[in-house]
């Protein structure tokens, strides 16, 4: 059985509708915020594709009106579930612009668990995307993805994580957090987003990090979801260097 479902969100950016646009309709753009590796062919009826861990997923673009509207949906499943995805930009007298977004479509039995996965992430997306535009404007990152199915309970894995990070006590954005992963220059930044239990983010100079645990209901997933804007390390040389650490991180 199919459950409708809508998630409309709202935020305010310090940039133009231009940029904006930039960001959320090209594929360079979408890489630089969103996840996976992303396509979009600019034109009603071009397609659309997402590339996450092997997988693409596909969609068709249903509204172009630069600056302005985008919007594209998958196909539907044969269980007829499917996802469709506008957004709205509008520019503010002053500077910048909001960004609506509406995300909707039809959802499979376990409907209530992915919504509100879906809620919560596109919190975190839309924070990112707002980073990008502010620290990162005008530069193209190399996504990398990492993940460790079947991980531990949040409570666990936040207590690794944020002293492998050398956090202690509560964690707070504006907090320092330090990190060295074989085989990659060393990271030293501050942590942008504190979402826990479900999202923690960092901040370099040169780079996004966010670490997601999909939570107890998903099958405790742990999601590597970063953003390289840099060219000192390559996408499958970074990939297998965090899929290596995280791999190796011990929850005993």
């Amino acid at each position: 059985m199919t459950h409708e479902f809508e998630v409309r969100k709202e935020i305010a950016l310090d940039a133009g509708p231009e940029e904006v646009w930039d960001a959320i309709a090209t594929g360079p753009g979408i890489d630089s915020w969103y996840m996976g590796r992303n396509e979009l062919e600019p034109r009603v009826g071009g397609r659309g594709g997402l590339t996450l861990g092997g997988h693409t997923e596909e969609s068709t673009v249903t509204a172009w009106e630069p600056g302005e509207r985008l919007a594209y949906r998958t196909p539907e499943n044969p269980d007829g579930t499917f996802m469709a995805f506008e957004y709205l930009i509008e520019g503010r007298d002053g500077g910048g612009a909001v960004l609506r977004l509406v995300h909707s479509g039809f959802l499979g039995d376990d409907w209530e668990t992915e919504y509100e996965a879906m809620k919560t992430g596109w919190d975190m997306y839309l924070a990112k995307l707002a980073e990008y535009l502010t620290y990162f404007r005008g530069r193209v990152a190399t996504p990398v993805f990492a993940a460790r199915p079947q991980g531990p309970e949040p409570e666990r894995l936040w207590a690794v994580l944020t002293k492998e990070l050398g956090l202690t006590g509560e964690v707070a954005e504006g907090d320092r957090a330090s990190l060295t992963v074989e085989g990659l220059p060393a990271i030293d930044g501050v942590i942008d987003y504190a979402g826990l239990p479900h999202f923690l983010g960092i901040r370099t100079d040169d780079a996004m990090y966010r670490f997601i645990h999909s939570g107890a209901d998903r099958g405790n997933v742990v999601v590597l979801g970063h953003h390289l804007f840099t060219d000192a390390v390559g996408q499958k040389e970074a990939e297998s260097a965090w899929q290596t650490w995280l791999d190796g991180l011990s929850f005993a």
